[in-house]
């Protein structure tokens, strides 16, 4: 059983690194100035904080579990695409059957399609199979097939197995941050014996002071997510949680 042990930081796991990269970089460019003002700053005391950083970077973003995230990432898009055409068949049968697209379930189908979601997919297919087992016949005299109905049945499969799939990576990534805790808190302790030095040679020049602030560092944190391409992203419940 993993122990909830406590964090030093008050920012999302994921954060943690990025924030330190900064930091480092901060201190690469000035490391002659911090080491005249402390022996403590030196080549090595810059060369574990990268490599600490790099560690907990591993850990909040293995490349082989990027990669199968985005493999599992693109089948769940082919999957919701998928389900386009089934859906624009169904809704042409509700209708001549004078049925509610609402009640049917399609309408929430096609926005959790347009929206990416997983979840409102896997919840909306199971109001349509329900309804068409409800309103078989009905649905059968205008043209519905047991291959189609056979296609929701294996959408809605495919999809609840593909969100497990995923759950159980960040569940496993929550894990392995919270057995690396003690890294992450040492990172965290480093980077604030990096910042009050840094707030106490560069006192008097503000714009150089502010590089050396936690709130200036995670802004640069935001604007380098902000930045990245926004190729969609399936909603699950994430297991990285921002802590107290």
């Amino acid at each position: 059983m993993v122990m909830d042990l406590t964090r030093d930081y008050n920012c999302k796991d994921e954060d943690v690194p990025h924030i330190c990269n900064f930091a480092e970089s901060n201190l690469n460019h000035d490391l002659a100035v911090f080491t005249g003002y402390s022996p403590k700053f030196n080549q090595e005391y810059l060369t574990r904080f990268g490599s600490d950083i790099a560690k907990a970077f591993e850990i909040v973003e293995p490349q082989a579990e990027i990669q199968l995230q985005k493999i599992i990432t693109d089948r769940i898009f082919g999957t919701l695409d998928s389900l386009i055409d089934a859906a624009n068949r169904l809704s042409g049968y509700s209708k001549f059957s004078n049925m509610s697209l609402v009640d049917l379930g399609i309408y929430g189908l096609r926005k959790a399609i347009h929206d990416r979601n997983a979840e409102g997919a896997t919840d909306s297919l199971h109001v349509i199979l329900r309804n068409i087992a409800n309103f078989k016949e009905q649905l059968t005299e205008q043209g519905l097939t047991d291959d189609l109905i056979a296609k929701f049945e294996t959408a809605s499969a495919t999809l609840k197995e593909d969100k497990k799939k995923q759950y159980e990576i960040f569940s496993n990534r929550m894990i392995l941050v919270q057995n690396n805790i003690d890294l992450f808190n040492g990172l965290f302790k480093q980077l604030n014996e990096i910042l009050m030095a840094g707030k106490i040679l560069y006192k008097s020049d503000p714009a150089k002071r502010k590089e050396y602030t936690l709130s200036e560092l995670k802004k640069r944190v935001s604007r380098l997510k902000n930045s990245e391409p926004k190729t969609g992203e399936v909603k699950v419940e994430a297991a990285s949680e921002k802590v107290k």
